[in-house]
């Protein structure tokens, strides 16, 4: 599994809550951080990904954005 995985989202999110929900059922550790709350988080996503959206997932410096179920497991090696 990745060493150091960042799950940017907020709370009124709906694919937020699913994703974080997914990485909960496959045993994956993450760091939440809520960008609604917290304006260095939001200018640190703005940063890696040009953009104001969410959910994004750092995985050791991979970027997804949005609930892209198929990279996130290949980027965790996450098997069915």
């Amino acid at each position: 599994m990745a060493n150091k995985i960042k799950v940017y989202s907020t709370p009124a999110c709906p694919y937020c809550h699913l994703l974080k929900e997914y990485l909960k059922e496959k045993g994956v550790e993450f760091e939440d951080i809520d960008v609604s709350q917290n304006e260095n988080a939001l200018q640190e996503l703005v940063q890696k990904t040009g953009q104001m959206v969410v959910p994004v997932i750092d995985i050791d410096g991979e970027i997804v954005i949005g609930f892209d179920k198929e990279k996130i497991d290949r980027l965790l090696k996450i098997t069915q």
